[in-house]
């Protein structure tokens, strides 16, 4: 007996379906202490003021030797200053030596100025003789040497709330010595598969029956873009159990993506299971792939029924999930990185749905690789996509296009 097909009402633009979204999204403002060590990508809860400065004393910036630079005043290429060498000091020393009139000491790159004097000769520009060092080079106070607080001083706001943790950033915090820093937790998204045939990856499979792919990929768009990924246990097209994981998901959860049961076959029951729990935004997006995407709130928690077929899903993941993760998460929205480059096939598209279609690149050619919704090398094989508008039914061989690299 073949299924009951439950038609799509109107559906929504690609663009209408977007700004639903992330007007429905609320930045996740709690807040957390973490190591420095796992900061990277994470984003500042609060400005960062430092409590001492960095470096915390003078040091010479180069090797060679500590002087008053009035010593050195008439040193000249053939008529050198001559200074009597007191001493030796090395980075990490903390020097006792005092410089009188007349006299250095050997320094090298970082270690604290001693007492006394205010400049570095470099070393390329003197000769030793025992303790006696001719200087052919004058220098004028604070030269080749970095004072004080040259880098960060003392109560100065180094980083500002809701800056994203580079791996620079996180240098300057562990050069005021923070071992900790607080940020934002992050957002928490519920992945749950759905769907009679599918069966986790240590199972066998039998007849009628695909491995779960969309949890795994969906889990890695999430850790990718700054949330953090709960994955759930394959939930069977039972519209009580579908209802149940929704409230319990809902509750825990600050975004729920479940992955099949959002098309019109009777077996669709997730349409049914959200709009008896809370309001259904939209169902059904003028995009290809991914056009029976379910978007709903329930408790005002973002429920979204993906569509089950694995490219459709990741498609839909990336242009209509992930920006409302990366706005979940305080994130920038992401840098595309793009490149041009001539089609080598004709293409018709769906007249009336914006298309996302996946090429190989082999130097200037763009080779399309989509092959169905349910083929997940249509991406996993591709180097990147080009859209295809609305509006546009047909894209011509030799065509130049513009490639958004994955």
């Amino acid at each position: 007996m073949m299924s009951e097909q439950r038609p799509f009402g109107e559906l929504i633009p690609f663009s209408e379906a977007v700004n639903k979204i992330l007007t429905s999204v609320d930045e996740i403002k709690r807040k957390e202490t973490i190591h420095l060590t796992k900061a990277i990508g994470r984003v500042l809860s609060e400005n960062v003021e430092s409590d001492l400065y960095v470096p915390p004393f003078e040091r010479g910036a180069m090797d060679g030797f500590a002087v008053k630079a009035e010593d050195t005043y008439g040193a000249g290429k053939f008529d050198p200053v001559e200074l009597q060498s007191i001493g030796i000091i090395h980075a990490g020393d903390e020097p006792s030596i005092k410089i009188e009139e007349g006299e250095c000491a050997q320094i090298a790159t970082g270690a604290p100025m001693p007492d006394g004097a205010d400049a570095v000769v470099k070393v390329e520009v003197t000769e030793k003789a025992d303790d006696t060092i001719s200087i052919y080079k004058p220098v004028h106070p604070g030269e080749n040497v970095s004072p004080k607080g040259e880098d960060i001083k003392e109560g100065e706001i180094v980083l500002k709330k809701d800056q994203v943790l580079s791996p620079a950033q996180i240098g300057a915090l562990a050069a005021m010595g923070m071992e900790e820093v607080k940020v934002y937790e992050k957002p928490k998204v519920g992945i749950i598969p759905t769907g009679d045939e599918v069966v986790p990856l240590d199972e066998e499979l039998k007849p009628g029956q695909i491995y779960d792919v969309n949890s795994y990929t969906l889990t890695s768009m999430v850790e990718s873009n700054g949330s953090k990924a709960f994955r759930g246990t394959v939930v069977q097209d039972s519209l009580e159990g579908l209802k149940e994981e929704i409230k319990k998901q809902s509750k825990d959860m600050d975004m729920v993506l479940f992955s099949g049961g959002s098309s019109v076959c009777d077996k669709d029951m997730l349409i049914d299971a959200l709009s008896s729990l809370g309001k259904v935004v939209f169902h059904g997006v003028k995009l290809k792939p991914g056009k029976p995407t379910l978007f709903g709130i329930v408790d005002g928690t973002m429920v979204f029924g993906m569509p089950g077929y694995p490219t459709s899903c990741l498609n839909t993941a990336q242009h209509l999930i992930l920006p409302a993760l990366r706005k979940m998460a305080s994130l920038p929205p992401p840098c595309e990185r793009k490149t041009r480059a001539h089609l080598d096939k004709r293409i018709t598209s769906s007249l009336g749905r914006k298309q996302y279609m996946t090429v190989e690149l082999e130097g200037d050619k763009a080779y399309p690789v989509y092959k169905q919704s349910g083929a997940i090398t249509s991406m996993a094989q591709a180097d990147g996509y080009f859209k295809i508008p609305e509006n546009v039914e047909l894209v011509e061989k030799g065509e130049e296009v513009e490639v958004v690299l994955f």
